[in-house]
């Protein structure tokens, strides 16, 4: 592939990536926060709870298939250059969010709303939750989580190099911080509705569950390092661990 046209379609993914990122985010933010009461999906209900179903589902599911041996090797189908999967992945991660928000139907149902000085505490939190996950991204990787790896390797000739299982910072109190600060984001917004609800309780279960995929990979990859940090670390929750009977001091 000549250079100058390698570097214009790896910065024409690039583009389209971050675009699509900035999209599914921005509206993941914008309605979460109200409770998904204004979203512009308009389906009929009864059909509706069917079609919000579909597009709760429709995250996750791709999102893990995606990540098995046969949906890298379509990742590495659908773009130009293989190098462009994880950019890829990433684009289509961001668009499934976007439909999601974009296209959700609301009940029109509020179930709480919080007033006064408890608004302001629950935007606190549903801030800090955004920062919180923002960090944990990018203590894990953010050319990865965002789709630069792919694009920026590509741009530079070269194969993408995948950065260390990282251990640092938040990684130091949980295995899995990006899925818990996901998890946060649904469940800190100052409106509560049953659409709300439901895409916090299945998202929330699948932040829990989710992750064990990974660390399978992880166990492949790293061997009896990854079983060290998993020994030390938390899986999930930064909960204080028990300290195995063998490191403990022995009574006088």
């Amino acid at each position: 592939m000549l250079d100058r046209r390698r570097i214009a379609i790896a910065l024409l993914w690039g583009a389209a990536c971050h675009a699509a990122f900035a999209l599914g985010a921005g509206l993941m933010v914008y309605h979460l926060f109200f409770g998904l009461t204004q979203s512009w999906g308009a389906v009929p209900w009864p059909w509706a709870a069917g079609a919000n179903l579909l597009l709760v589902l429709q995250f996750p599911v791709a999102h893990s298939l995606l990540l098995t041996g046969r949906g890298r090797r379509i990742l590495a189908m659908i773009g130009p250059d293989e190098r462009l999967a994880t950019t890829v992945y990433a684009l289509i991660a961001s668009l499934q969010l976007a439909i999601l928000f974009a296209f959700w139907t609301p009940s029109g149902i509020v179930l709480w709303r919080a007033e006064d000085a408890l608004f302001w505490v629950m935007c606190a939190a549903y801030a800090g939750a955004w920062l919180y996950l923002m960090l944990a991204i990018w203590q894990g990787g953010p050319q990865l989580q965002s789709g630069m790896l792919g694009w920026f390797a590509m741009l530079r000739g070269r194969k993408p190099r995948f950065l260390d299982m990282p251990t640092h910072g938040l990684y130091r109190l949980t295995r899995q911080p990006i899925y818990l600060g996901f998890a946060l984001t649904l469940w800190t917004m100052p409106v509560w509705t049953p659409d709300q609800l439901v895409l916090a309780l299945l998202w929330t279960a699948y932040c829990v569950l989710a992750p064990r995929l990974k660390e399978r990979r992880f166990l492949k990859i790293y061997g009896d390092r990854f079983r060290a940090y998993q020994a030390r670390v938390p899986y999930w929750l930064p909960l204080p661990r028990k300290a195995p009977d063998d490191a403990r001091t022995p009574a006088e």
